[in-house]
């Protein structure tokens, strides 16, 4: 096999030369290689007149074999000390083959098997090379020959194959650090084509000697890491759309609040996250009308097209609309729903609009590239479509609050951001607690949307508040609770009107309320919220998937203090849930429909023992 061809290292044969020596019966073994490449007819009779260069790996017994008289003056043997650097030497020079006396078997033997077995080496998707003390290659499995449309990188500088990459780290000298610590490194590279990889370096340790050589293995992560990218890309586009800061809207009418929501739109979707034709569409609920919004990139009778929220005749827009499902287009040309909205478009992805679960409109995102969205694209897209229809609500409801210039029209933007921002993050936290083996990085970045989402309720409540005069605050003439203000609570309950009621009845407290439709969603968020935690945890007595008793359980297994209060209807307790709870700590139980009075009772009771660092772990207020 040709060196030149694949960039691996040839297999080792028998030549004549090896059986005239094997005639002598001397305890040494010989592995001759073929030639690296061939040469132009000049250089082929350029060097006939050279002598024959043999490789050597000495020993005890030089003196009994005289190799250098059996071969005559024709032969040049060239002496090593190690089987490594025969091997180098073997990868960057014109040698006829390696020498080795039988003091070295074993270590001849496992270069030996280490060629003959490259085959299983070429099969894995990883590249393994072998790189002396310069960087350079010595031996490779060819995926490094394949990734880089290289023939021939044996002898070359691993660095300059790939491109001269960036180093990422987290060790930015890994083949010096593993060489002079003897302990394997890692890194991450960047190359100019936006292709990763992930290497990692171990020396070989033959002797008791400084390392000369390092095994690296290279896989490419290039997926992962523009996964990655997107996360980030989606964190910054969150924040770039909830900066809605009072100074900047506090003097803007309705329309121009709206132009200033476009423009931070367009900036976050073209030059955050690289999308150049984007359409939204908002949904009129009583004609089921789909009106344009905006519209970048996309063709002037294709923006100004009449569509409706139809599964029919209104294209992908149409039935997304209809559905509240989100649809990823492949491929234009073969789908019968799709309407061109680009020239020359090739696939698109649209995803709709939801807020609190109701279709408010769509977004629409198209490419030239066939294929070019899956299914990790509608995921994100689908997070950052939330941020989109509660900025758009926030506009409508502060445009509502400034005309009232009231109390409730604050209330109202309260209650309408609070689910939606609940939906956000039990949205992510279910994506980490679905993802088995996630990467540490994924959810770093899922733990900063979590964040973030938190973020943005906070600045649509104080943007709510400092431009409604200041007899509108969320107060209503509450006597003052400093207790709960900035107190984290999480509601637990099926019923829609339950969680509402609790972003309602609590928010004019300045509490931060957060809410779980199950105990499995309840879980996820106690899990998720670190490093701050839940000062009071409020649940049904009967959940989708559990019993309140079987939640105190589950919560005790993520974190050591469970602040849970419980609430019940009047009527048969046919589990024992109360009784079981009971035991377990259970004091009072708050009976719906309860007063507020009852409930802000239930709460201060729990912070206060909490405080006192004598409570047990679940307490309840009295009736």
């Amino acid at each position: 096999m040709d060196q030149s061809d694949t960039g691996e290292f040839p297999h080792p044969r028998t030549s004549p030369l090896v059986r005239s020596i094997h005639e002598t019966p001397l305890p040494w073994i010989s592995v001759v290689f073929e030639p690296q490449a061939s040469k132009s007819s000049a250089s082929t009779n350029a060097a006939a007149t050279e002598r024959t260069k043999i490789l050597y790996l000495g020993g005890a017994h030089d003196a009994q074999l005289h190799l250098q008289e059996r071969l005559g003056d024709d032969v040049e043997i060239v002496p090593l000390d190690s089987t490594l650097k025969a091997l180098a030497l073997m990868g960057r020079g014109e040698y006829a083959g390696v020498f080795v006396d039988a003091d070295h078997f074993s270590e001849a033997s496992d270069v030996g098997r280490l060629l003959q077995n490259d085959r299983i080496l070429q099969g894995m998707p990883d590249g393994v090379v072998l790189l002396d003390s310069e960087n350079c290659v010595v031996w490779g499995n060819g995926r490094l020959s394949e990734w880089t449309k290289q023939k021939g990188v044996l002898g070359q500088n691993f660095y300059q194959v790939l491109g001269s990459p960036e180093i990422m780290g987290p060790d930015f000298c890994p083949f010096h650090t593993a060489l002079s610590t003897r302990k394997s490194s890692a890194s991450v590279l960047r190359c100019n084509d936006n292709k990763y990889y992930r290497l990692h370096a171990a020396p070989l340790l033959d002797s008791s000697e400084a390392p000369t050589h390092l095994v690296v293995t290279v896989h490419d992560v290039t997926a992962e890491m523009l996964q990655q990218q997107k996360l980030e890309a989606i964190h910054q586009a969150g924040n770039e759309l909830g900066d809605l800061a009072p100074d900047d809207v506090a003097d803007l009418d309705y329309n121009e609040r709206v132009a200033l929501l476009k423009e931070n739109i367009l900036h976050c979707m073209k030059d955050v996250l690289h999308l150049d034709v984007i359409e939204i569409r908002m949904l009129d609920q009583e004609t089921g009308e789909l009106k344009p919004l905006m519209a970048f990139g996309m063709e002037p009778e294709a923006a100004a097209r009449q569509l409706e929220a139809s599964e029919e005749g209104n294209g992908v827009t149409g039935y997304v609309a209809s559905t509240g499902k989100s649809y990823i287009c492949g491929n234009a040309q073969d789908d019968p729903l799709y309407l061109e909205g680009c020239k020359g478009g090739r696939s698109s992805l649209t995803v709709p609009l939801l807020l609190q679960e109701q279709v408010i409109g769509t977004l629409n995102v198209e490419s030239p590239e066939s294929d070019a969205f899956d299914d990790s694209d509608q995921q994100f897209l689908e997070i950052f479509a939330r941020n989109v229809a509660m900025a758009l609500n926030t506009l409508e409801l502060l445009a509502a609050e400034k005309a009232a210039v009231a109390a409730a029209s604050v209330e109202a933007i309260h209650a309408a951001v609070a689910l939606p921002v609940d939906d956000i993050l039990n949205d992510a936290v279910n994506i980490m607690e679905r993802s088995a083996n996630i990467d540490p990085e994924i959810a770093s970045r899922l733990q900063h949307i979590l964040r973030n989402a938190r973020d943005i309720k906070r600045v649509i409540q104080k943007v709510g508040q400092n431009m409604a005069p200041a007899q509108a605050h969320p107060t209503l003439g509450a006597e003052n609770r400093p207790l709960l203000a900035g107190r984290r609570i999480l509601v637990v309950d099926a019923d829609e009107a339950v969680r509402s009621s609790a972003h309602e009845l609590l928010d004019r407290y300045h509490c931060f309320i957060e809410t779980a439709h199950d105990g499995a969603e309840a879980r996820s968020m106690v899990r998720n919220v670190a490093p701050e935690k839940y000062d009071v945890i409020i649940s049904d007595i009967r959940l989708p998937d559990m019993s309140g008793y079987e939640l105190l359980l589950k919560l005790r297994e993520v974190t050591d203090h469970v602040p849970l209060v419980l609430m019940t209807g009047f009527g048969y307790d046919r589990d024992h849930t109360i009784v079981k709870a009971r035991r377990e700590g259970l004091k009072f139980v708050l009976y719906k429909p309860f007063r507020l009075d009852q409930l802000v009772s239930a709460i201060e009771h729990t912070i206060e023992e909490q405080q006192k660092q004598a409570s047990p772990d679940v307490l309840l207020a009295d009736d």
